[in-house]
């Protein structure tokens, strides 16, 4: 028996898909108020449970051979910074140590590569230096707290975790959807009309999950492995969705310093009128003044990670968003 965390989300779904396909039996960790769309008619053991309330897991993570931990509070702007320190930090810890109580034998653990060091002019890797003080914004200064809250558990604690650091997973069932979702959808709608300089790293969603079946199966117990794709500038990935949608790419390159002002706008209007997350950031701006480039290298050779060319995950990604008429 195999427990996925996050499973009503979009990495998580993925995740439990590729379990089922290789006949795993999978339990799943929802809460009373989760979003259940991505798990529909799937053949899973649904056991409503809380993070941040220890009782309610024992039942789910009793008599589990391995836990996936790919639940997070995955937000780039938050009301309440301090629940997401709560959620990612404290939710990830107390997973863990309930699984290591039900004698699990090995958990993945689902960090980021938010958390890793960036290499300007260059793709970083795994040992990339980096510090807290490099966390732009609550999710990754969370993340990055969480990771070494596990690395304690891993180092103190004798815990049998193996890290991965999914870079930007793209693809169909993004049902929120996630930041970069959010662009794509945008991008693809035609209200994209002009871009900033920067890069991401694309992967196909459903890659990463089978990464994370292979650090369950090859993953050293301690080790990290960054699950990536491919480097491509924000304009790059606008050519890729244009092409999709037979939309002309927008060619106009605005600098980030103009982008700033409408960011501190939009945040304050949307405190003020109490919506759910603005459509452009501070901390956004600020990430994207650097190019999020990363080598999945030691995925590759270690595990056998293959992840395919991120034109194919973008034209998934449309044609999904299409298909459930989020492009309309």
């Amino acid at each position: 028996m195999m427990l996925v965390t996050g499973a009503t989300g979009f990495v998580g779904s993925a995740v439990v898909r590729r379990l089922l396909a290789r006949g795993e039996k999978v339990r799943v960790l929802v809460r009373p108020s989760s979003d259940r769309r991505n798990i529909e008619n799937l053949d899973v053991e649904p056991v409503e449970g809380d993070l941040m309330n220890p009782d309610s897991l024992a039942p789910a993570v009793e008599g589990c051979d391995g836990v996936f931990h790919v639940a997070a509070d995955y937000r780039l702007w938050t009301r309440d910074a301090e629940a997401m320190f709560r959620a990612n930090v404290e939710g990830s810890r107390t997973i863990c140590r309930a699984a290591m109580s039900a004698g699990v034998k090995r958990i993945v653990y689902t960090s980021s590569v938010a958390v890793l060091g960036i290499l300007k002019g260059g793709s970083a890797d795994e040992e990339t230096p980096v510090s807290y003080g490099n966390m732009i914004g609550p999710y990754k200064q969370s993340k990055f707290k969480a990771e070494e809250a596990v690395r304690a558990l891993i180092t103190e604690e004798d815990a049998p975790i193996v890290i991965v650091n999914p870079s930007t997973p793209v693809g169909p069932r993004d049902i929120k959807p996630t930041p970069t979702g959010r662009m794509i959808v945008e991008a693809a709608s035609g209200k994209m009309p002009a871009y900033v300089d920067t890069g991401l790293n694309i992967a196909h969603v459903d890659d990463v999950a089978d990464g994370h079946l292979l650090a369950y199966d090859q993953g050293e117990v301690g080790e990290r492995y960054i699950l990536g794709g491919e480097n491509l500038s924000l304009a790059e990935i606008l050519a890729m969705i244009a092409e999709q949608t037979g939309r002309a790419a927008p060619r106009v390159k605005i600098p980030h310093n103009l982008i700033m002002p409408i960011a501190l706008l939009a945040e304050t209007w949307t405190r003020l009128s109490g919506g759910d997350e603005p459509f452009v950031t501070i901390d956004g701006v600020r990430m994207a003044k650097k190019k999020m480039f990363f080598s999945a290298d030691k995925a590759k050779a270690r595990l056998g990670y293959a992840p395919r060319p991120a034109k194919e995950a973008i034209a998934d990604a449309v044609q999904w968003f299409g298909a459930h008429r989020y492009l309309e």
